[in-house]
């Protein structure tokens, strides 16, 4: 993208959205490459002695803001994953990948806000070659995989990618490729290839590693701005979204996948979870619908009660539509309230503790001081979705321990308020601790509580009927994975890009 370009699109955003960085265009290169998306990135990883603040945590969940697999011997495919929801470390969640003959391992971030799968390449101008997080860099390298091969413009795989946005036409080489812009000055670029994915499936109890299946995914060749910092360095990104070019979907036009997955992410410090291609099979899991014909995971957020009682908002401002609406999205670190339902929450909560905590508000944001514990003082928060389907946030879920004075504990509301905007967005502070299900067969995301470290079970009834049990950590206990907390998401259009750089307004907490 040129520089006559990218600041024209920052001032539209900024007009639009008050407060802006990214947006999502059609960029025509002065070669006559065409590319589609400016899109919006910022990771950060302090060190583990320090404390984040809760309001650089926001300002980077608004930058982000950016099934089971049946392999052809039967089983389950099971994603190491690493890394922990700690909001304090920057806590996010990444999965080990192998690409191409003979495999190669890719450490990428899970990330439910965008479709397409990128990797490092070895001609790569910019991409850091080691990792402050103690993973190993690996760069992609087709020529020496036995079995990669380039992408065409006229592939139709890459017109897939055209129509939702995802890729762009090297013209001048005939070959399917992207560009990612950011608003912070970083991005990365490169083409498509075509090669081997391997997958880790369990059957019967025990891992096995003996299937694989032809993906598309993205050979970055160029990374700067904040991607090209060594210690904020992974191989890429694994987008988990719904277009055509994701590896869901992929996996899933090529007959050998349901067009489902599940996870299940631990809320503790030691973090990990469960990430498979299937339905984790739960009596307790609730659906509700999915908004059709959006990009992003929308649900229908019908009402919000606090201890019982139902809020006074008027159910209008939870209604989806281009710009606003209820999104869940794993990227997300925190969890973002419509500016209207937001006062009205904060106020149920201080009404319900107020002869028990001492609230204190900082740099706009309301935190208490603690004494005990806050599952005896807080009230539980529900929220109801349509098709009657509640899910029930115990005081964890949306309270965040900031720090302590003089003996007492700073608790703060993790909800941030979209200013301006009826925009809700369920990050990692509510999903974590809970089986989430992405049933797009059916169009429903379903929920239910659980114990993320003890094992789930798995149904492949859409290809053979049969179940597995998976534990959390299967695979990873025999690889070098090691935690990591890194923060991005990638936007894949316009309205959620614009939404996701509203962001950048949050007050900042202490």
């Amino acid at each position: 993208m040129s520089a006559s370009v990218f600041p024209a699109v920052v001032v539209l955003v900024s007009a639009l959205l008050v407060q802006s960085a990214l947006t999502v265009v059609g960029v025509t290169g002065g070669d006559g490459d065409y590319f589609p998306a400016a899109l919006s990135l910022e990771r950060g990883i302090p060190q583990p002695s320090r404390r984040v603040g809760l309001g650089q945590l926001s300002a980077r969940d608004s930058v982000r803001h950016r099934r089971m697999l049946q392999s052809t011997s039967g089983g389950v495919v099971d994603f190491p994953v690493q890394g922990t929801f700690d909001p304090f470390l920057v806590g996010l969640y990444y999965t080990r990948l192998q690409l191409g003959s003979p495999p190669k391992d890719f450490y990428v971030q899970i990330d439910t806000g965008s479709d397409v799968l990128w990797v490092s390449c070895n001609n790569c101008d910019g991409c850091p070659v080691s990792s402050g997080l103690q993973i190993p860099m690996n760069f992609y390298d087709s020529g020496s995989s036995s079995t990669a091969s380039l992408i065409s413009c006229s592939d139709q795989r890459c017109v897939v990618g055209l129509e939702a946005a995802d890729s762009g036409c090297l013209q001048n080489k005939n070959q399917c490729g992207y560009t990612f812009q950011y608003g912070d000055g970083s991005g990365t670029s490169g083409y498509y290839v075509a090669d081997m994915l391997h997958l880790d499936t369990i059957v019967g109890g025990s891992v096995t590693t003996n299937s694989t299946v032809p993906i598309v995914f993205g050979c970055s060749t160029l990374q700067t701005g904040d991607l090209k910092k060594p210690d904020r360095a992974v191989d890429g990104i694994f987008g988990f979204g719904q277009q055509g070019m994701s590896v869901i979907s992929q996996l899933a036009s090529q007959g050998v996948a349901p067009r489902v997955f599940s996870h299940c992410l631990k809320g503790d410090d030691a973090g990990g979870g469960i990430l498979v291609l299937g339905e984790i099979v739960e009596p307790n899991i609730v659906y509700t619908p999915l908004v059709a014909s959006q990009p992003h995971y929308n649900v229908n957020l019908q009402s919000i009660s606090v201890g019982g009682q139902t809020l006074s908002i008027d159910p209008s401002v939870f209604g989806t539509s281009d710009n606003k609406g209820t999104i869940v999205d794993s990227g997300t670190t925190l969890a973002y309230l419509a500016d209207a339902a937001y006062d009205p929450f904060i106020s149920a909560i201080n009404s319900d503790v107020s002869q028990t905590v001492r609230p204190v508000v900082s740099k706009g944001q309301q935190c208490y001081l603690i004494t005990t514990s806050v599952n005896d003082l807080f009230p539980q928060v529900s929220l109801h979705f349509s098709g009657g389907a509640s899910m029930l946030l115990n005081p964890q879920d949306y309270l965040v321990q900031q720090n302590s004075v003089n003996g007492a504990s700073v608790w703060c509301i993790g909800f941030q308020k979209m200013q301006g905007q009826s925009i809700t967005i369920l990050g990692d502070l509510i999903l974590k601790d809970k089986i989430f299900v992405y049933d797009l067969a059916n169009q429903r995301i379903g929920w239910a509580n659980y114990d993320c470290s003890t094992s789930v079970n798995v149904s492949t009834t859409e290809n053979t009927g049969r179940t597995e049990f998976v534990d959390p950590g299967q695979l990873g206990n025999s690889g070098s994975q090691q935690n990591a907390r890194l923060d991005r998401l990638i936007l894949p259009t316009v309205m959620i890009g614009l939404l996701h750089l509203l962001l950048l307004g949050s007050c900042l907490f202490l």
